[in-house]
């Protein structure tokens, strides 16, 4: 297991976080004493207790679309939502992670 350090932005939550750096929510919570879901603050710093974070990943911005994620990385829309599984493409927001590669 790999412990690394990671800065919560606007939009983050403990679920994504969790997804992206293929470990749990309640991992995430034990690893930096937090009790609850609701204790992650902007700009903390959390230590997560990584699993296998191959690939690259993308921080949605405000403003994006799945469209110029896509264009910027030279992938296609639906091989994003393919990666990210992606339930509702019209919906990304600011602090998401998206898997680009």
């Amino acid at each position: 297991m790999e412990l690394i350090q990671y800065t919560v932005r606007p939009g983050n939550t403990l679920f994504g976080i969790a997804q992206f750096f293929n470990t749990t929510v309640q991992d995430i919570l034990m690893f930096n004493n937090l009790k609850t879901t609701s204790d992650l603050r902007i700009g903390q710093v959390l230590t997560i207790p990584a699993g296998s974070t191959d690939g690259e990943f993308y921080v949605v911005r405000p403003g994006d679309t799945l469209w110029n994620i896509a264009e910027r990385y030279g992938i296609t829309v639906a091989e994003l939502i393919n990666m990210n599984m992606l339930i509702n493409p019209n919906i990304i927001y600011p602090g998401q992670i998206l898997k680009i590669k």
